[in-house]
């Protein structure tokens, strides 16, 4: 399963509440997003793409792309 970066861009802007112009290599953090979010986006990340993301490695994907490559990793 292909996972595309634009995908995660929407979870990440609809849960932290972020503008649409975050791209690919943006630090989610350094964008505006919240780390209060950060519970909720990897679930939303989960639930969306049917995988479970470990917390160690969930919380040092802080891009979009880094996040879809770990989705991709992980999907099965």
């Amino acid at each position: 399963m292909a996972i595309e970066v634009e995908k995660v861009i929407e979870v990440i802007v609809t849960v932290g509440s972020l503008p649409a112009a975050i791209r690919p290599d943006d630090d989610i953090y350094d964008a505006g997003f919240s780390s209060i979010r950060a519970l909720q986006l990897l679930t939303e990340l989960e639930d969306q793409f049917n995988v479970t993301l470990p917390d160690d490695r969930f919380s040092v994907a802080r891009t979009p792309r880094a996040l879809s490559q770990l989705i991709q990793e992980l999907a099965p």
